[in-house]
C-alpha cells in the first residue's frame, strides 16, 4: 500500500460523512498517475503554492496602495490567513483541511495589481467585463505553467470560482453561488472573516479609523481585539453549521449581521474613503494609460509581453488583461516608467 493509498484510508476512518474525501474527488481534466505519497488535495495545494502568480501575490494590494511600512497586509498575507482561519473550521467540523486551505490559497491568484482598483478600472476596459474570480481560474487553468495551466481537481476549481461575494450574500441557499463541497463553502466565509478584520487593523495602523469608531454594537457581539473578532466568528460557524441537519455551513444571525455591519462600516470609513479612493484612481490612471499603450503598439506588446502559450486566437485585449492582471503593484509601476515617464540619464 502507498503512503497515500494509507492517508486515503485514513480520511474514511476520521473524517466526517459530509467530508470531501479525497478519493472520491471528480478528478481532473485531464488524467494523470496518482502520486504515491500526496492525496489529490495535497498535490494541488502543492501546484498553487510553487506557481508564479502565488508568489506574485506578496506585492499586490490589498486595501493601502503602495504603501510604506513592513506589517500591512498584502495579496499574500490575505490567503494565508483565509487559510488558516478555513484549516480551523474544516478541521473542528471534521472535513478535509487540505481542500479548503488549497481553495484558500488560489482564491485570489487573478487579482489585478492595485486591489479593487484595479480590477473595476479593468472591468470597464476588457469588452467583455472583468472579474477577478474568474481571472483567478484562468490562471490556474491556462495561464500558469506557459499556458499548460495547473490542472487543478473539479472541487478547488469550483470553491476559487464560488468564493467571491462582494457586497452580495456572505451565505446563500442559491446553487450558483454556493461550492459543491462543504470545504469551498468555508472558504467563502473565511475570505470575509479574514479581511473585514485585518482591513480594520491596517486601517487603525494607517490611521485611517479611530479604534473608538467601530460601532459598540458590532464590538459587543464580536469582539473589542482581532483576536477576539476572529475567535467568535470561527466558534459560530463550528456551533452554528451542524451538518447533520443543514448539510451547510452557516452562522447564526447575530453574528452574522454583526459582520455585515462590521463589512458596511469599512466600506464607509475606509475602502470609499475620499483619501484612499484619491490614490484607486491614480492607480487605475496607471493601469488604463497601459492599456491603451499596449493596444496603440500591438505588434511591440507581441514581441515583448504576450503571455507565453496563449494563443493569438484569444485576443489582444485578452491577453493584455492577462499580461496586466499578472503585474504586481511595483512591476506595474515600472512599466508605466519605462513607457510614460522621460528616461533617466546617468551623470558621468
Amino acid at each position: 500500500m502507498t503512503i497515500r493509498a494509507k492517508l486515503e484510508d485514513d480520511e474514511e476512518k476520521v473524517l466526517s460523512p459530509f467530508a470531501q474525501k479525497s478519493r472520491a474527488s471528480k478528478g481532473r481534466d485531464r488524467s494523470e498517475p496518482l502520486d504515491p505519497v500526496r492525496p489529490i488535495f495535497q498535490r494541488d495545494r502543492d501546484r498553487i503554492i510553487h506557481s508564479t502568480a502565488f508568489r506574485r501575490l506578496t506585492h499586490k494590494t490589498q486595501v493601502f496602495v503602495y504603501h510604506e511600512g513592513d506589517h500591512y497586509r498584502t495579496r499574500l498575507t490575505h490567503s494565508l490567513e483565509v487559510a488558516q482561519i478555513a484549516r480551523t473550521i474544516a478541521r473542528a467540523l471534521g472535513l478535509d483541511e487540505d481542500l479548503a486551505e488549497t481553495v484558500a490559497l488560489a482564491h485570489d491568484l487573478g487579482h489585478t495589481p492595485f486591489g479593487h482598483a484595479g480590477e473595476k478600472v479593468l472591468a470597464k476596459l476588457m469588452p467583455d467585463g472583468f472579474h477577478h474570480v474568474k481571472q483567478s481560474l484562468r490562471v490556474v487553468e491556462r495561464l500558469e505553467r506557459e499556458g499548460q495551466g495547473l490542472n487543478l481537481s473539479v472541487e478547488v476549481r469550483d470553491g476559487i470560482l464560488k468564493h467571491s461575494k462582494g457586497k452580495g450574500h456572505i451565505i446563500s441557499d442559491n446553487p450558483n453561488l454556493m461550492a459543491m463541497t462543504l470545504e469551498g463553502q468555508i472558504v467563502r466565509i473565511s475570505d470575509i472573516v479574514a479581511y473585514v478584520n485585518h482591513d480594520l487593523d491596517d486601517a487603525v495602523r494607517g490611521r485611517v479609523v479611530d479604534p473608538s469608531a467601530v460601532p459598540r454594537a458590532i464590538l459587543g457581539v464580536l469582539g473589542a481585539t482581532h483576536g477576539e473578532r476572529i475567535a467568535r466568528m470561527v466558534g459560530d460557524m463550528v456551533s452554528a453549521s451542524r451538518l447533520e441537519e443543514k448539510r451547510q455551513i452557516r452562522m447564526t444571525d447575530e453574528v452574522l449581521d454583526a459582520l455585515i455591519a462590521l463589512r458596511d462600516f469599512l466600506y464607509d470609513t475606509v475602502y470609499e474613503r475620499p483619501e484612499i479612493r484619491g490614490e484607486f484612481e491614480k492607480a487605475q490612471r496607471i493601469i488604463t494609460e497601459l492599456w491603451g499603450y499596449f493596444h496603440a503598439h500591438a505588434d511591440e506588446f507581441r514581441a515583448r509581453h504576450w503571455p507565453k502559450g496563449i494563443p493569438e486566437s484569444d485576443g489582444l485585449s485578452r491577453a493584455v488583461a492577462d499580461f496586466i492582471t499578472g503585474m504586481t503593484d511595483r512591476y506595474a509601476l515600472r512599466v508605466y516608467e519605462e513607457y510614460f515617464l522621460p528616461r533617466r540619464w546617468p551623470v558621468y
